[in-house]
């Protein structure tokens, strides 16, 4: 839901209550408090909670920095992206996580464990006219060190799980032996929205596998017969989808959606 989150915090809970369709009342029942508690947050007599506040963030689909005003410029401590609420992380029972981009910590797991991964995910999206590949990896590279996820990075869980769980992902998708598919030695975090394709059934509907909110483990391949068209691949713990698609995903074609 958005707001002008530069408002304050008594502000931004009527705006939000209003959007919402609810009465103080009914807000309140959501939240666990009284009615009278929600009026004195409006009328800028108290502030929500700890607690409280994040109920209403997962409430209203916003940070706790916006509810807040915004006091902090959120960055990912994974990559450096600026943090707004449409590109913030969010923990298994859909409460945020403020510390991270939807892209570097999804359904409760670190993406990256290797930075020279995430270096050459964020060249081939941030190199373009005015800064050449070499420029953002100097820049990745001087810049990641800096943030707490890589500071703090063997001190975090799930890596070897992790690692074996894509290990096991790309030894499924090799085993498909798909014809002229490049032998996939690597996945990437990629969100659902850009790569969710839409496909064109026999019956002449369309349609799309993806949700474009999720994060899936995936890659793009070059054709080893060459031509205009490449290989996309979108997995998960639930599912295998390969496709090709001419450039910026035209024409796409569904090869292989497999449940695993």
């Amino acid at each position: 839901m958005e707001v002008d989150k530069f408002m304050e915090t008594k502000d931004i809970i009527l705006e939000l209550r209003n959007k919402a369709g609810l009465s103080q009342d009914e807000l309140a029942e959501k939240v666990y408090v009284t009615r009278q508690a929600v009026s004195r947050w409006e009328n800028g007599e108290t502030t929500p909670n700890t607690e409280t506040l994040k109920l209403l963030s997962k409430l209203f689909d916003v940070s706790i920095n916006t509810l807040l005003g915004s006091p902090r410029q959120l960055i990912c401590q994974c990559c450096g992206m600026p943090l707004e609420d449409s590109n913030t992380s969010k923990e298994t029972d859909g409460f945020f996580n403020e510390e991270y981009c939807k892209w570097c910590y999804a359904d409760g797991e670190y993406m990256y464990h290797n930075m020279d991964d995430l270096i050459d995910v964020c060249v081939n999206h941030m190199a373009n006219d005015q800064f050449t590949p070499e420029q953002v990896r100097a820049y990745m590279k001087d810049m990641l060190p800096k943030l707490n996820y890589w500071k703090q990075y063997k001190n975090l869980d799930g890596e070897d799980k992790f690692e074996e769980f894509k290990k096991q992902l790309m030894d499924e998708i090799n085993a498909l032996h798909i014809e002229g598919m490049p032998k996939v030695e690597k996945l990437n975090a990629l969100v659902g929205g850009y790569i969710n394709l839409e496909y064109r059934l026999p019956n002449g509907r369309s349609v799309k596998f993806l949700d474009d909110g999720a994060t899936y483990l995936g890659n793009q391949l070059e054709c080893e017969f060459g031509g205009n068209r490449c290989f996309g691949i979108a997995a998960n713990m639930d599912f295998i989808l390969i496709c090709t698609y001419e450039e910026n995903g035209v024409n796409p074609e569904l090869i292989v959606y497999k449940k695993r």
